[in-house]
C-alpha cells in the first residue's frame, strides 16, 4: 500500500506533538511493507528546529516552500498511490484536500489529530483553516485521534462517512527505560509545549507543588513559554527537547505529569502521546482526570490521577517500591496495547475497510 500524507510536521518536533506520533507511526509503516510520501511545508519556525533530514528506506519527506511549487509533485504522487490522507493542522489543507478528492486513489482520508479543537472552533464559530466549507463529506474515511462523543460529532457537525478512532501511540524504539541525567533530574517533571488552555491544570498539578516542596527539584521541557509563566525557584526550564532526548528527561526524575489541553480534557477519550511516552520508559506518570483515561490505564495500579493539589503531593509521597511496580505496570501494557506498530496495524485495517462496501458503515 502506498499512502500520501499532507500533514503538519514530521521533521520538526519544535512546538508540536504531531512529529513524534508520525516518525513512530511512519517507521512502522514502512517495517510492514508499505510506502509513505509526506507532504510538509517548509516554514521557517520548523527549519530552525529541524531534527530529522529524511524518513527510513520506503518513506519520502517531501518539504516545499508553498503549494504552488508542491501541486505538481504531488499530483504525481496521488497518481501511483492507494491512500491520499489529509491532516488537521495542514498549512494547505483545503488545497490538499481538493487534490485528493479529484485523485484517483483507492481511499481518500481525513486523519484529525486534534478532532477536540477541531470541533471547538466549530462550536466557537471560528474559522476550521484545514477544513473547507465541505465540510469532511468528501472523504472516504476520517480517522480521528479522539474518541467517544467525538466520533459522532464529526459525522454530525463536519458530514463525515466513516470515522474510526486512531489514538496516539509511542515508538519503543525512541522511547525506552535509559539511565537518568544529571541536568534532568527531579522530583517531578512535566514536558509539553506551553498552552493558555493548560495553564490552569498545570498550574494546579505542577507549580502548586513545586511552591509547597521547595527543597526539591522540579523540571518543565518544552517551547513557547512566556516571561509571566510563574516560575518558582525550585522549577528549572529546559527549552525545547527532540525526541531523541525525550526517553533522558522522563528517565530522570521520579514522577512525570501528563496534563490534558481543556478542549480535549472536556471532550474526553483523547489520551496525550506524552502519556505513552512516558509509561514507555518506565517512568511513573501522574495524569490529570479525563473520560475514558481508564480504557487506556487503570487508574491506581498503571497510572496515578490527581485532580488537586493535596492529591497531586500525596501521589509524589508513595513509596519508591509502589512507585516502581506501577511504572512496570504502565510499561507493559504500553508495549501490548499502545505502541507505534500497533496503531500503525489499526490504521491500515481502517483504510483497508473504506471499500465500496464498507464506506457507508457506522464506526
Amino acid at each position: 500500500m502506498k499512502i500520501v500524507i499532507f500533514g503538519l510536521a514530521v521533521s520538526s518536533s519544535w512546538g508540536n506533538g504531531h512529529a513524534a506520533l508520525w516518525r513512530g507511526l511512519i517507521r512502522a509503516l514502512l517495517a510492514d511493507g508499505h510506502q509513505v510520501a509526506f507532504f510538509e511545508r517548509d516554514v521557517p519556525y520548523y527549519a530552525a528546529h529541524r531534527d530529522l533530514a529524511e524518513l527510513p528506506e520506503g518513506g519520502r519527506l517531501i518539504l516545499y516552500p508553498d503549494w504552488q511549487h508542491a501541486q505538481p509533485r504531488a499530483r504525481r504522487e496521488l497518481a501511483g498511490a492507494d491512500i491520499g490522507m489529509v491532516t488537521s493542522y495542514c498549512p494547505d489543507g483545503i488545497e490538499a484536500t481538493r487534490l485528493v478528492q479529484e485523485s484517483r486513489v483507492a481511499v481518500r482520508c481525513f486523519y484529525d489529530l486534534d478532532t477536540p479543537i477541531t470541533l471547538a472552533r466549530l462550536e466557537a464559530g471560528e474559522p476550521v483553516g484545514y477544513i473547507g466549507p465541505e465540510g469532511l463529506a468528501g472523504f472516504d474515511i476520517v480517522l480521528s485521534y479522539t474518541g467517544g462523543a467525538a466520533l459522532r460529532a464529526l459525522r454530525e457537525r463536519l458530514g463525515a462517512r466513516r470515522v474510526v478512532p486512531v489514538y496516539g501511540s509511542v515508538d519503543p524504539q525512541t522511547h525506552h527505560p535509559v539511565p537518568p541525567v544529571p541536568r534532568f533530574q527531579a522530583l517531578l517533571s512535566y514536558l509539553g509545549t506551553y498552552s493558555d488552555d493548560r495553564q490552569e491544570r498545570l498550574e494546579r498539578l505542577f507549580v502548586a507543588p513545586a511552591r509547597a516542596r521547595p527543597g526539591e527539584r522540579f523540571v518543565i521541557g518544552g517551547a513557547q513559554y512566556p516571561q509571566q509563566f510563574p516560575w518558582a525557584a525550585n522549577i528549572w526550564f529546559v527549552r525545547h527537547l527532540p525526541p531523541a532526548e525525550h526517553a533522558a528527561f522522563y528517565c530522570s526524575s521520579r514522577v512525570t505529569l501528563n496534563v490534558t489541553r481543556a478542549a480535549m480534557a472536556q471532550m474526553g477519550w483523547c489520551p496525550s502521546g506524552r502519556l505513552f511516552e512516558a509509561a514507555a520508559c518506565g517512568t511513573p506518570v501522574l495524569s490529570d482526570r479525563w473520560d475514558g483515561l481508564e480504557s487506556f490505564f487503570e487508574p491506581g495500579r498503571e497510572i496515578l490521577v490527581a485532580d488537586s493539589t493535596e492529591q497531586a503531593l500525596a501521589a509524589l509521597d508513595l513509596p519508591d517500591g509502589e512507585l516502581a511496580a506501577m511504572a512496570r505496570r504502565a510499561r507493559v501494557r504500553t508495549l501490548e496495547e499502545h505502541s507505534a506498530a500497533r496503531r500503525a496495524r489499526e490504521m491500515v485495517a481502517a483504510l483497508e475497510s473504506a471499500t465500496a462496501g464498507g464506506l457507508h458503515q457506522e464506526a
